[in-house]
């Protein structure tokens, strides 16, 4: 249980939590209707960019299935709700569903990181669970998240279970990459594809969140812009070394050799990636932008001006030509610098 606790995935806005899908009242409907049409299929694949509300599709369909009738707040065609009151709802916020199983790579409390894989001794507990009767006497259902973790052995032994179902079986595999399943899994369930999210979208699951620290508004719209649709995207971008380095930036005051050389440091190949890198440089020029429109309207000079068009052109060099994200980080800040002193 301590290792349980550990898991970075067991945050408030886990999908198990979600009370409001956003973005894809088609899908919902479509399997809400499957469902009230008493010819529920056994299996079904849900697919799409990594992020978009997949899990939370699956969870919000689990949810719907294992309520009795009297917990269901949704009818046809307005989606698959459930009482937040409801026994349902509290044991699956609670991870203690005993109708609910899901499939997802362990913790591991001692090396602090998930296993790379879902192994086929944890495909075998699935088909174990399918092997008991109903706690409520009705369905039993179980999310893959995410089928992509499969090994060749789980994956078949997976395969076992989807081509022989119990009564009252139902597989939600979550899926991001679909090519890399076996294709006869594939060909025996029924695939919903999702698509990205609008930045409207994006920003509306992004300000639900209850997060500890809410962003800035202008670090939101850049990880909204960058997100490409995907609110779980949009959520890394803002927890990430760009957005952290911009933050520190706006605390500090004039900028020493010593701090421009621990900023640039942020930023080496071994420590950031190319997304931390457009981020910081995206709510930079932003900011900078800003400065120079302030320091135009006070008739304050050109020399924030000047410092943003060289940033730009900067920036656009080092992403073009792959240059030294590090050097081009310390340039950036000491041109900034030096166009604070003059102003």
């Amino acid at each position: 249980m301590a290792d349980e606790e550990n898991d970075p995935r067991d945050v408030e806005w886990h999908p198990r939590h979600t009370k409001n899908l956003v973005g894809h009242a088609d899908a919902e409907r479509r399997m809400l209707q499957a469902f009230e049409s008493g010819k529920l299929h056994h299996a079904w694949l849900i697919s799409g960019p990594k992020g978009i509300g997949k899990a939370s599709l699956a969870y919000r369909f689990a949810a719907y299935v294992l309520a009795g009738s009297e917990s269901r707040t949704g009818n046809p065609p307005d989606g698959l709700s459930v009482s937040p009151d409801s026994r349902t709802a509290h044991w699956l916020a609670s991870r203690s569903h005993p109708d609910l199983f899901v499939l997802e790579r362990k913790w591991d409390g001692k090396t602090k990181k998930l296993k790379s894989e879902l192994a086929v001794d944890d495909a075998r507990q699935l088909s174990e669970f399918f092997g008991l009767t109903a706690g409520s006497g009705g369905w039993r259902v179980a999310i893959i998240d995410a089928a992509d973790d499969l090994n060749n052995a789980s994956a078949n032994a997976l395969l076992k279970l989807i081509e022989e179902p119990p009564p009252k079986c139902l597989l939600l595999l979550v899926c991001n990459q679909p090519g890399r399943l076996l294709r006869t899994i594939r060909s025996r369930c029924l695939r919903i594809d999702l698509l990205p999210l609008s930045q409207e979208e994006t920003m509306k699951v992004l300000a639900s969140l209850p997060l500890r620290e809410p962003p800035a508004h202008e670090a939101m719209e850049v990880a909204v812009k960058l997100a490409g649709g995907s609110p779980g995207r949009g959520l890394d971008l803002l927890d990430s070394t760009g957005a952290k380095s911009f933050a520190a930036f706006q605390s500090m005051g004039s900028l020493t050799s010593a701090s421009l050389a621990e900023f640039g440091n942020r930023f080496s190949s071994r420590t950031s990636t190319v997304d931390d890198f457009e981020i910081f440089f995206c709510l930079l020029e932003g900011w900078v932008g800003s400065q120079a429109r302030k320091a135009g309207l006070a008739g304050a000079g050109h020399a924030m001006a000047d410092a943003y068009v060289a940033i730009g052109h900067s920036i656009r060099q080092t992403n073009a030509l792959n240059l030294d994200r590090r050097q081009a980080v310390i340039s950036a800040l000491s041109l900034i610098n030096e166009a604070m002193k003059t102003a």
